[in-house]
């Protein structure tokens, strides 16, 4: 049976039908569609596959791990950032290893297209010392996800598949296999296995290092690295991932050269040392960081390696075939300039979306304190950074805004403000807030409350019907915990609302709540279709 999948759909087929019983993610461009694929999935609704969506990639990766100790097999997707998230928990899993196969999904997204930095996955995976699967095409893709499991079982440790934003945005035939049975519930033959106590982490850590060895022999002789001879050995090449395609854009009927083509880690080093005995020199070509050139020039004897880390590629962004064909020295056709008349569109926020009143009414009060004192977080309202508002100062990551405030109030920045959106809050702001109320530093925190994950899609938000109830769990003085509906004809109430609470010598909450208006379209064609 064939199906035409996107990237990221492909690895969801491939995890569904290679025995998958759960997915936990939290929504991240370019990875969202991972799980979204699962959650309409036909047979995974059938078989009733978990495909919730978690509050954050920690919790997620938590989670993922908890099912793989049950022997089931499980996965778990994010973008690169998220990673960074869910670390803690990533780290010490590739030590407690897994009972049943577990994924670790992770989308990065080179030329920073929904991001706010290029970070390597690969090196995420080396630092944990796990072997990592990066597909070249989507058949690929497929069939990481479908295997991916089965390795990870071999070896008792989670595996980590790892693609770019082209890949996962991009469609083609795939060839699906037969389904395979989920796992039984089974509990780990080691009881302790799981119990990172020191001497028994220092054990489980060194059964990690012992396996490095099967890792890098399972890589040499793995379907996914393949090596290709060519009758011009003034060059070798190391494609990883879909620069082989971007390379076989160039060379349709065949490229020239030695080919080792990379899609597991880690690095294949007979095949290598192959490569590298048989050719004059060495160009690799890699999406993202310069981790293969760097890894291989230091055990190789031939100095002449060329890539990304020398400028023989440009550091930065995604590769495409053009920049390899012209790196090769190979005719690359080149489209007209853009005219000067013709400029890029911004982003925006969407006409009607509440974001718009809350920073008008915010940038009104903010001007009667003094600029520079805004504190912002990634979601929509990111975009209030831009023309017309220009309302925020700051946004570095995820629940970063409510930390940030306070600290330019421990500083003397007094007051300062947090904006934050409701799924955020919940992924990475909570925690933050308990910090201002133990201190009661001097912030205000708004929650612009849309009730959905709206920048990556309107996925369910964590935060729906529980953000009061949270506040005040947290410790938030019920008296300054402000709910108001932000609609033009609110907007005094508003701003007199900001007023008072940034006069306010404490912690409080301001909660503008009215709904995505793109959710809410959807949801109104949802509702007539069910009607009709």
């Amino acid at each position: 049976m064939q199906k035409v999948l996107l990237g990221v759909e492909a690895i969801a087929q491939g995890a569904i039908d290679g025995g998958m019983s759960g997915v936990y993610a939290y929504p991240g461009t370019p990875s969202t569609e991972i799980t979204e694929y699962i959650q309409h999935n036909k047979y995974a609704q059938e078989k009733k596959l978990h495909s919730m969506w978690s509050a954050n990639e920690k919790t997620a990766m938590e989670s993922a791990l908890g099912m793989a100790y049950a022997g089931k097999r499980s996965m778990v997707c994010m973008k690169h950032v998220g990673l960074n998230v869910a670390a803690d928990c990533f780290m010490n899993a590739a030590i407690t290893g897994v009972n049943g196969g577990m994924l670790v999904t992770v989308a990065d997204d080179p030329s920073m297209h929904s991001s706010q930095n290029e970070q390597d996955s690969r090196f995420f995976g080396k630092f944990a010392q796990i072997p990592v699967l990066e597909p070249s095409n989507q058949q690929e893709a497929y069939n990481m996800g479908y295997y991916g499991f089965q390795l990870s079982e071999k070896f008792g440790i989670p595996v980590m598949i790892r693609i770019t934003t082209r890949l996962a945005h991009s469609r083609s035939i795939v060839e699906l296999k037969e389904v395979i049975k989920e796992n039984d519930l089974k509990l780990p033959s080691d009881p302790t296995q799981f119990i990172l106590l020191p001497s028994i982490a220092r054990k489980q850590y060194k059964k990690l290092l012992a396996n490095q060895v099967n890792f890098e022999k399972d890589s040499e002789e793995s379907q996914f690295n393949e090596y290709f001879d060519g009758a011009d050995k003034s060059k070798g090449i190391i494609a990883c991932g879909i620069t082989y395609n971007y390379l076989m854009e160039n060379y349709p009927n065949g490229c020239p050269f030695p080919v080792l083509r990379v899609g597991q880690y880690p690095l294949p080093r007979k095949q290598i040392i192959q490569l590298t005995n048989e050719t004059d020199s060495i160009l690799v070509l890699e999406e993202g960081f310069p981790i293969v050139e760097e890894s291989i020039k230091g055990y190789l004897e031939k100095e002449n390696v060329s890539g990304r880390l020398d400028g023989t590629l440009p550091r930065d962004g995604e590769l495409n075939p053009d920049i390899i064909g012209k790196c090769l020295g190979l005719k690359v056709q080149k489209g007209d300039d853009i005219p000067e008349l013709v400029e890029n569109r911004p982003p925006a926020l969407c006409i009607g979306c509440s974001h718009h009143d809350v920073y008008k009414a915010l940038n009104e009060v903010v001007a009667e304190f003094g600029q520079g004192r805004v504190f912002s977080d990634i979601g929509c309202y990111t975009l209030g950074a831009l023309e017309p508002y220009k309302s925020i100062n700051s946004c570095v990551d995820m629940g970063a805004s409510i930390t940030m405030a306070k600290g330019a109030a421990d500083a003397g920045l007094i007051p300062a403000v947090s904006v934050i959106g409701d799924s955020t809050f919940t992924h990475s702001g909570m925690t933050g807030l308990l910090d201002a109320v133990i201190e009661k530093t001097p912030i205000t925190v708004i929650i612009s409350d849309n009730e959905s994950t709206s920048m990556t899609g309107g996925q369910e938000s964590s935060a729906v019907g529980k953000l009061e109830d949270i506040c005040k769990g947290i410790g938030v003085d019920p008296n300054h915990i402000h709910v108001i509906i932000p609609v033009p004809k609110n907007h005094e109430e508003l701003k007199n609302l900001i007023r008072d609470e940034m006069n306010y010598n404490g912690v409080s909450v301001i909660i503008p709540r009215r709904v995505c208006v793109q959710k809410n379209r959807r949801d109104i064609k949802i509702r007539k279709a069910q009607n009709a």
